[in-house]
């Protein structure tokens, strides 16, 4: 556990700065002309009215920023219409105004949305370097509405827009285009006083009905990173060093269903209290604390029904732990922007690992949080800190039997930026401990240590990076949660055919490592490239606190992308890439390869398409966990192709459509998926999605269970025939920029019919008849029909800033049949609809206090 101690003594850590600014490797920042100081905060009524508005007279006595340039379509064009900025400031606040000139004021986009939305709009973003690092930034986007959104760069073009801040934005739309005025408090923002402080900054100006974004600086594509690019903005002088100090307490009403003892339904009422806390222990280092946090309002997951052998991933959507997730991010394995590693945050709160073992109907769905804290920042040497320490409570089944433990849980974060922030080393500790009992001793692990250290490197003029890490586990436990440890589908020592692997049943402890090394080309020209090897050993064990669906695992991988920076042909935009992958276990087996080319690209009508081809083992290849335990299974050679196209996102109705083939060269195998829908807008404040997807799966060896007949253990699959659907709906309705009314809904059904089940009987054979024997043992094999409902629907008042007044109604309906007369997912919707519903009503009220 971390301790009190540790988190202020690294909080108020306070180095003195590496070298001067004009030691810095980086070239110098376009300089512009000093922002004017406001009346200092004993005038409070002269800084500017946020109105929306260019009348009041700082704003006649600022020399406006003009130099704005198009850097999409075209990188380095000329903008079509003419931007201004100001800036100025006082002890208190930082102030923006934003001049958008357009001929036609009436063609504007300009959408209301929800605070924190992202729709499609007219908008301007301002990004303030505050610590002038040129890695961190803070981002505000108005909209021509008024609509406000906050987010956070990191690492030099990566953003988080979970991050937010307690601001004010106004939008008004006149006969010359329309104005953005900002008032950012600088309590919002990070900074070391220096008595003559500079910030960087970035402006960017969206035109939607053209496409056209513009910047200040111009920001280029073609090179490496975005907060290095961003303009120094000197003059701040005599900045106080901000004390950041706000108290959101909440109370929570819930009412619906609670299942009594024997399982029937009956509904409860219960309230509950807590708070969230906000405390800047330094001018650049915040603590952030959430006491009995709830998330009641938070949109469910998507449906999915899950027959591999990996665990499912689900993305992060609590707000305490989206804001400023950035900074805690140990990334091992990333696809198609989805990335995992070290630290995943939904461990914490987690479903109860135990609850079909010994809970029952009235048993919690998800451990409850008693408290957590977070502290982060960025001190003056550019190092970076993250912590966070939670507590999650005990949660009991029948008969008062532990099916989740009290657990701790602690992540340490540090990252040092080296040369001006061309290069870097980072570090992370994370550690999860348990207060086992003996129902859970025997089965859990009580303790678990990860650590790892990455680091990076820029050269040639930052076009290409060269990066790096070595990560270790350190996992205990009684011997027999250790050999279930070992046998879990992360690891199965237990194998048969796994002679290079030990599975030992008296051991308490299990250690492992990883490496990992990547070259990339990040800027420069048209093209992109990054080339990856990476090892992880068997005993390699981060799902405590982290998440990796497997170890044992060795691979490489390529990647080239080529970007135009201008329009050309049909295309506004567009990108080719190329990627091929190998990657075994550490015995040698090759565990999947392949290649595929895929492309994307705007038209310019303001369609998107995109569509790819790829060939999946093309190498003989092997399953290692398909048989959960059993031997290697031979993998078949796949062909998968998939396209798609959107519509123009700017009309009233943008409709959608992709499509996704698979086949097995053997032609035993195939599968196909078919989606659809449309967003629609009417008028300014009502936008609504419709979405259906229906797939349909034949596996030919879809894995069905291992049983144990007259001592032998047959590892049997079967035929499956899958049919899967799902309706996606969301409505929203703003009503002004500060409420607004959101819902969501979605049934979803899957069905499978399986046939010819088989044993393995040499699953290493190319041939299927020689791969499988016949398995009849215990009859026919049967079915599956699983479907559900999942609704959420909220009224969002923020009725004065930072202070939220919520209305929720959840709904939930599931039903599972495991031996369905017939499969078509038509009955099984019926099946949902007709179950009786868990219904949840709940008001939550938080109120900001702040300064």
């Amino acid at each position: 556990m971390v301790s009190v101690v540790l988190l202020l003594q690294l909080a108020a850590l306070q180095m003195p700065a590496t070298g001067s600014e004009k030691g810095r490797t980086l070239p110098r920042a376009e300089r512009v002309v000093p922002a004017a100081a406001a009346p200092g905060p004993s005038f409070a009524a002269r800084p500017p009215r946020i109105d929306g508005r260019d009348e009041d007279d700082i704003w006649g006595s600022v020399q406006p920023i003009t130099r704005f340039r198009q850097f999409q379509p075209t990188e380095d064009g000329e903008p079509t219409f003419r931007t201004e900025a100001r800036v100025s400031y006082d002890a208190r606040n930082l102030y923006v105004l934003v001049r958008s000139f357009d001929p036609r004021p009436d063609s504007i986009l300009s959408v209301l949305q929800r605070r924190d939305g992202m729709a499609l709009s007219d908008d301007v973003i301002i990004g303030i370097d505050s610590y002038n690092d040129k890695r961190t930034g803070y981002m505000f986007r108005l909209t021509a509405a008024g609509a406000m959104a906050d987010g956070y760069a990191f690492n030099d073009g990566e953003e988080d827009w979970g991050w937010n801040a307690v601001w004010e934005g106004a939008a008004r739309v006149d006969s010359l285009g329309w104005i953005a005025e900002y008032r950012i408090p600088l309590s919002q923002l990070r900074y070391v006083p220096r008595g003559d402080n500079t910030f960087g900054i970035l402006i960017t100006r969206t035109v939607a009905r053209t496409g056209e974004r513009t910047s200040y600086p111009l920001f280029r594509r073609s090179r490496t990173g975005s907060v290095s690019q961003w303009a120094e903005l000197p003059g701040f002088q005599s900045l106080a060093a901000p004390r950041r100090m706000e108290l959101m307490p909440y109370a929570v009403g819930r009412y619906g269903a609670s299942p009594r003892a024997d399982g029937a339904p009956r509904n409860a009422a219960r309230s509950q209290f807590g708070a969230d806390i906000k405390l800047g222990v330094t001018s650049n280092v915040t603590l952030d604390a959430a006491v009995n946090p709830d998330f009641g309002q938070v949109e469910a997951d998507p449906g999915v029904l899950n027959l591999s052998a990996f665990e499912q991933f689900f993305a992060e959507q609590r707000p305490f732990f989206l804001e400023g997730s950035g900074i805690f991010r140990y990334d091992i394995d990333c696809n198609d922007g989805s990335c995992t590693g070290l630290f995943y945050s939904r461990r914490i709160g987690r479903a109860p690992q135990l609850r079909n073992a010994y809970g029952d109907a009235t048993s919690p769905l998800q451990s409850q949080i008693v408290g957590a804290a977070k502290v982060t920042g960025r001190l003056r040497n550019g190092l970076s800190i993250g912590i966070i320490d939670a507590v999650t409570s005990r949660e009991q089944g029948t008969l008062q039997r532990t099916i989740e433990p009290q657990t701790n849980y602690a992540v340490v974060r540090l990252q040092q930026d080296l040369a001006g922030g061309n290069s870097g080393v980072g570090l992370m500790i994370t550690n999860t401990a348990r207060q086992t009992d003996q129902w859970t001793r025997g089965v859990l692990r009580n303790s678990a240590w990860t650590g790892g250290l990455d680091v990076r490197h820029r050269f040639a003029a930052n076009r290409w990076q060269v990066s790096g890490q070595l990560a270790g586990s350190y996992v205990g436990g009684t011997a027999q949660a250790i050999a279930a440890t070992q046998r879990s589908l992360v690891h199965l020592y237990q194998r048969g055919d796994a002679d290079h692997l030990t599975y030992d049943s008296t051991r308490t402890t299990l250690g492992g490592w990883m490496a990992q090394a990547q070259l990339s080309k990040q800027g420069g020209g048209v093209t992109r490239f990054n080339a990856s090897t990476w090892y992880i050993a068997p005993g390699f064990e981060i799902n405590d606190v982290g998440f990796r669906t497997r170890s044992d695992e060795m691979g490489s991988s390529l990647w080239m992308g080529i970007r135009p920076t201008k329009p050309f042909g049909l295309f506004r935009q567009a990108q080719l890439n190329l990627n091929g992958w190998a990657f075994a276990n550490s015995a040698g087996m090759l565990l999947g390869n392949g290649g595929n080319v895929n492309g994307w690209g705007e038209l310019k009508s303001f369609w998107s398409v995109n569509g790819g081809i790829g060939v999946n083992n093309v190498a003989r290849s092997f399953s290692d966990r398909d048989a959960r335990g059993g031997p290697a299974l031979f993998l078949p050679r796949r062909l998968n192709m998939w396209a798609g196209a959107n519509g123009d996102r700017r009309r009233a109705v943008s409709p959608q459509l992709n499509f996704f083939a698979g086949r097995r060269f053997d032609g035993l195998g195939s599968n196909w998926q078919l989606g659809g829908g449309a967003q629609v807008r009417v008028g300014s404040q009502f936008n609504a999605s419709l979405n259906l997807n229906y797939s349909r799966n034949i596996d030919d060896q879809q894995w069905y269970g291992n049983f144990v007949d007259a001592g032998v253990t047959s590892f049997t699959f079967a035929r499956l025939y899958q049919s899967t659907s799902s309706v996606t709906t969301r409505l929203n309705y703003t009503v002004t920029p500060t409420l607004s009314v959101e819902s969501y809904l979605q049934p979803f059904v899957s069905t499978g019919e399986y046939t010819d089940w088989r044993a393995i009987e040499n699953g290493a054979a190319v041939s299927r008849d020689e791969r499988f024997r016949a398995y009849n043992t215990r009859g026919a094999p049967r079915g599956f029909r699983v479907g559900q409902l999942r609704t959420n629907n909220v009224v969002r008042w923020e009725y004065r800033p930072g202070s939220v007044l919520f209305f929720v109604w959840a709904q939930g309906r599931d039903a599972r049949d495991s031996n369905p007369e017939r499969f078509d997912v038509l009955r099984g919707y019926d099946a949902v609809f007709s179950r009786r519903p868990e219904n949840v009503f709940l008001v939550k009220a938080s109120y900001w206090l702040g300064r």
